[in-house]
């Protein structure tokens, strides 16, 4: 096995955080050492815990049109990884959203996967977690803030908003999101892939 496939056969069995996941440990990624493009998310939802497919819900509809890209070209591991902040479900809240991803899992396996993919040349942050991990005091005081600053973390990064249904009205009261960055983030994916 390849450092890669080792690595990534020690995530999908992990079991760090077994007793506090309402449905158990079921970690959803994908990598390959070819990938040139990685989508680091917040944490699979319950269908996607059920299917154990990354992005395999209406979130997941919606990034790849975003991307503009198929959903065989999205499952494509030699050719996209897909590394969320928290491998697992983390359950919900009591407002019924949810919570965020578990804090040991990025710091556990984002520094022992992520140098095992030599090939990306950019990495999608989605939602809040992810823009926290990966551009630290270089993000703005909002998501909003953040993914408006886009220009400001290239070429290696693109802030992104979750794709989620929850955040319509987000995308509707900002449309710039569709005007100016999916036209680039689109042209970006169609060069990597």
């Amino acid at each position: 096995m390849s450092a890669l496939e080792t690595a990534l056969a020690e995530a999908r069995a992990c079991r760090l955080c077994a007793a506090e996941l309402p449905l158990g440990p079921r970690p959803v990624l994908q990598a390959g050492r070819s990938a040139r493009l990685m989508v680091v998310g917040q944490a699979p939802g319950t269908r996607v815990h059920a299917s154990g497919i990354p992005f395999n819900d209406p979130s997941g509809d919606r990034l790849r049109a975003w991307l503009g890209i198929d959903r065989e070209t999205f499952y494509d591991a030699t050719r996209l990884a897909i590394l969320p902040m928290g491998l697992c479900y983390p359950g919900q809240d009591a407002r019924g959203a949810d919570k965020p991803p578990k804090k040991i899992c990025a710091p556990t396996w984002h520094p022992r996967l992520r140098p095992l993919l030599p090939r990306l040349e950019l990495t999608l942050l989605v939602g809040q977690y992810a823009q926290a991990r990966y551009l630290g005091p270089a993000r703005k005081k909002t998501l909003t803030e953040t993914v408006r600053a886009w220009r400001d973390y290239g070429p290696d990064f693109l802030p992104l908003p979750h794709p989620s249904w929850r955040n319509t009205a987000w995308l509707k009261r900002n449309p710039w999101l569709e005007a100016e960055i999916l036209p680039e983030l689109r042209r970006r994916v169609e060069a990597l892939l």
